[in-house]
């Protein structure tokens, strides 16, 4: 506490605590309560967020997030003795990796696998 009676709040910290009002079901008073700020303090916060002048942290989603989905007609493949026709097979490109899966494959092994790629480091 400064001389005055107030404390001063690291940006760091206020991001923070208005980043806990974001989350489904919280309210103001509830996350003012939790931290020991005034509501309309953290209402003040809430607005410099919105205002830009306060950087929230990065949330990471509890959801899966999707990447958009490019059909394209298939590059020529090289004659290939193991190679299913392009009719009967799941391709995947993401940069120089390309992935060619069976089309009967589970949805469930397609979703690790995408999943596994989306979380490999580039």
């Amino acid at each position: 506490m400064y001389p005055s009676g107030h404390r001063r709040w690291p940006n760091e910290v206020k991001a923070l605590v208005v980043a806990d009002t974001l989350e489904p079901g919280a309210t103001v008073n509830a996350v003012a309560d939790r931290y020991g700020v005034q509501p309309n303090q953290l209402s003040s916060w809430r607005r410099l967020a919105k205002q830009g002048k306060l950087v929230l942290p990065a949330v990471a989603p509890d959801e899966p997030v999707f990447a958009r989905l490019v059909v394209c007609d298939p590059a020529p493949a090289p004659p290939s003795c193991d190679r299913l026709p392009a009719a009967e097979q799941i391709r995947i490109v993401i940069g120089e990796v390309r992935l060619e899966l069976a089309a009967d494959m589970p949805a469930v092994r397609l979703a690790e696998i995408v999943r596994a790629l989306g979380a490999a480091p580039c």
